[in-house]
């Protein structure tokens, strides 16, 4: 029996806000999806300003710069909202 063993930290290929999630396409074939309620300054953005972003350190996080984000991988990869999340967000059970 084989296993595939990932080879570094995946990275970004691919970047869109929908009205409610980011969603980030990695270049291990994963796609994550998270509430835009986790960035506020995404979440209060317009939609042309959430499609202006750039990816950094080839893919390795995410920056836009209109808003002043930066969002990281492996951030997002941990389940990490950004520190100025809303205060009333209730936390999700683990696992």
């Amino acid at each position: 029996m084989s296993s595939l063993a990932l080879q570094g930290d995946p990275h970004a290929e691919h970047v869109h806000c929908t009205d409610d999630e980011l969603v980030v396409a990695l270049t291990d074939g994963r796609t994550l999806s998270v509430p835009l309620t986790w960035f506020p300054r995404l979440a209060n953005a317009r939609p042309e300003d959430r499609a202006k972003f750039e990816l950094l350190g080839d893919g390795q996080g995410i920056h836009w710069p209109v808003l002043d984000e930066d969002i990281s991988i492996r951030g997002l990869l941990a389940g990490k909202p950004s520190f100025e999340e809303a205060p009333n967000r209730r936390s999700r059970p683990a696992g």
